[in-house]
């Protein structure tokens, strides 16, 4: 947890900001001491915030928060450094989103196996008007995942 950390300093006490009426009085010290206390933790987390947008340096808790903001997708409790990488190669995955090798990758994640995507349709340009279509005029999308074992799936 990054709050209630005993004996961290803060790197500007309050007491040294009283006037000069306060300054000497025990009371006002030791109350402007305790708030210093309880905000030392957001100082520590100011100095070092650049740290938490990167899912190789951010806390843990903070790693699936993190990736919410990306819509990492994935299960939020896998373990730490393979979420990370989840985290970390989110924005990329987007960038290729509804394509084939997105779909695999998704796959790959799920499963943890590599997977053969064909599908039926494609893409071309013509100079000429009335070119032949490529791909099929049937959508069709298949998926093979091919293992050692056959057997039951895992998951």
């Amino acid at each position: 947890m990054r709050a209630a950390v005993e004996g961290l300093a803060t790197p500007d006490p309050l007491g040294r900001r009283l006037p000069a009426v306060y300054a000497a009085d025990d009371l006002a010290q030791r109350l402007t001491g305790a708030y210093d206390q309880v905000i030392a933790p957001v100082h520590v987390t100011l100095d070092s915030l650049w740290a938490y947008f990167d899912p190789a340096l951010a806390p843990p808790d903070f790693v699936d928060w993190l990736g919410g903001w990306v819509a990492a997708g994935g299960p939020p409790d896998g373990a730490g450094d393979d979420r990370r990488r989840v985290v970390a190669g989110a924005v990329a995955r987007h960038r290729v989103r509804g394509t084939a090798a997105a779909l695999a990758e998704e796959v790959r994640l799920a499963t943890g196996l590599a997977a053969e995507i064909v599908e039926s349709g494609g893409t071309t340009w013509s100079a000429t008007p009335g070119g032949e279509l490529p791909g099929s005029p049937e959508p069709a999308l298949t998926v093979r995942i091919r293992v050692a074992e056959p057997g039951p799936a895992s998951k």
